[in-house]
This record gives structure tokens, sequence and C-alpha cells, in this order.
């Protein structure tokens, strides 16, 4: 069988762009054809919207620019972004404003499982800004989030997306003696941009985090995420998915990524769809139980449906 990626004309199917160097605005080139989406209101996002305002609540959809969120709000689907909307961190692809956070809120944990509630979630995304500023990165907070939403969704499935931890001993056992359902951690990047692109972490860090959770509750499915534009080769994505296939991942997210404003890391390449297929079928022949690769693919994504879809391909496999 021919390979899909291999069978792609770069010239007809991929969008290059050269590097920008040493310039402090680098403009934002014209997304194709395919990337582009359109914003729509509608009652379930008006209601979303307010529900999370009135509970004073954050969104990584809202503060990471999300193109996908008209379609998750008018499900009533939003990832809540806990910790506060300022990140300790400066990662040049993201559009979490960075600075020095204000104290933890007590009341998140409370609010953020009332908001579930209102919202009749089955499947909640929880994430958070890096907090290297607090002894144990936030930990605590995370494990306080699952057991409010615990008491008062029993049935909600909860998935956290948590940072690294770095530096930060065994915080990261209490996010899963909380038991989350999926654990996610995003390496992001394939490692030779995390210089210029994730600077702040490690990326043998970051795969070893995923690869002890597994190890710790072999129950609670892994997942982790890669943006492709960056300048990345072919080579060494695939190299990343034998890495994350190493350390027991189970769910694999592959998206586009789209440059918030001219501050920001520059997109080098938009990749076509087909290119994105291509990367599925090998991530899935590299023994993933679930991959979703697509332009707008991200963390929480239809993370709801693709739960069901985790539980389904677990069962097949061990039957």
């Amino acid at each position: 069988m021919v390979n899909i990626i291999d069978n792609i004309s770069s010239k007809d199917k991929t969008l290059r762009q050269p590097q920008h160097v040493g310039k402090p605005d680098v403009e934002i080139i014209k997304r194709p054809d395919w990337i582009k989406v359109r914003s729509r209101l509608s009652e379930g996002y008006n209601f979303t919207k307010n529900t999370l305002d009135r509970l004073k609540l954050v969104t990584v959809c809202e503060e990471a620019a999300c193109p996908n969120i008209s379609e998750c709000w008018e499900k009533k689907h939003a990832t809540m972004m806990i910790m506060g909307d300022t990140c300790t961190r400066a990662c040049s692809f993201c559009n979490v404003k960075t600075g020095i956070p204000k104290s933890l809120d007590q009341t998140e944990p409370t609010n953020i499982a009332i908001a579930v509630n209102e919202l009749q979630l089955k499947h909640v995304v929880i994430t958070s800004v890096d907090r290297d500023d607090l002894p144990d990165g936030g930990a605590t907070h995370f494990a306080e989030v699952i057991n409010k939403i615990k008491l008062l969704s029993p049935k909600t499935t909860i998935e956290v997306l948590t940072p690294d931890f770095l530096r930060k001993d065994n915080a990261y056992k209490l996010v899963v003696r909380a038991s989350p359902d999926v654990f996610n951690h995003n390496l992001e990047t394939v490692p030779s941009n995390y210089l210029t692109i994730r600077p702040g972490a490690r990326y043998y860090h970051s795969l070893n985090l995923l690869h002890k959770v597994k190890s710790i509750d072999p129950k609670i499915f892994t997942k982790s995420g890669l943006m492709l534009g960056l300048g990345e080769k072919r080579n060494e994505v695939l190299q990343v998915m034998d890495d994350l296939r190493s350390a027991g991942v189970d769910f694999l997210t592959i998206g586009q990524y789209l440059q918030p404003t001219k501050k920001h890391a520059p997109v080098m390449a938009y990749i076509h769809p087909d290119e994105f297929k291509g990367y599925e079928i090998v991530a899935k022949s590299k023994g993933f139980l679930l991959v979703s690769s697509s332009p707008l693919t991200r963390s929480s994504y239809h993370a709801d449906e693709h739960f069901k879809l985790l539980q389904q391909s677990r069962n097949l496999s061990v039957s």
C-alpha cells in the first residue's frame, strides 16, 4: 500500500512558508479554505456563555481562541481552565497571557461542579494554566475540582489536561489518586522545537509523566496531542508516535497550529487534510486505541464522543 503522506505533492497539498527570523512581529498568513470556520451564535451557545460568566469561570475555549468554540458551546460543551487566566510560562504558540498569577480561587472547584451540573455534561475536560509559582504546581486544586464534580455529578466522566508539574516531585500523583477517567498531557511539538516553541518544558519529562500515570493506574486512559505546521519533519512526528506508544499512551490528537497574533511563532506550513489522514493511518498501525487527526482537531474537541470510542476500543482489545 502506498503511504498517503508520501503520495502527496507538497507543492499541491501544503502551503509552505519561510522561517521569520529576528522580527518582533510575524505577519499572519492567509488560511486555506479547509481551515476556515464560521462562527455562529445559538441558544445553546448563549446558555453556555451565560452560565460560565455567572459563575466567573475561565475557559480555554476563549483564552486560547479555539476555532471550534461556536460548535462546542452550541452543544453546551466547554473546557474549563482552572487556576486563573495567567500562565507562569511563555510558550510561543499559546494565546494565554503570561505574568504573575493571582491567588487560587477557593470557590472555583464548587463553581465548576455547579456549571457541569447545570450544563448537564456527560463528559467534561478540565485544563489549567501552568502554575510554577505553587509548591505542587496546582495538583491539589486539580484533585479538588475532580472530587467536587464527582460529588455533584457522579455519572459525569472527567478528563484532565494537565501541565507537566516540572520540578514538583510527585505532585502529579495527587491528580492520579483523584481518579480522572482520562489523563491528558500534550507534548505539543517534536523535541527539536522545544527551545523555541515550548522553552519552559522538557520533552522527556513530559513523556515520562504520561508513562508514570499509566504505571500507577492502568485503568486511566492516557492521552497526548501534537500541533503540526511548526517546521517539524515527518520522521520526527513518527518518532514522537513511537515514544508515546512506548509510554503506554492510548489516545493521540494531531491538529494544525494556528498563529494567534503577530507576536507568536509563525505557521511554517498549512498541512492538507489528506496528510493528516495519512498520519492517522500510521498512528493507528502503531497501536493507539484512538487517533484524531485533522486540521481542526484540538485536545478537547469532541472529547465526549472520543471517550465512548476509547471505551469501545479497550473492550475490543481485551475481548
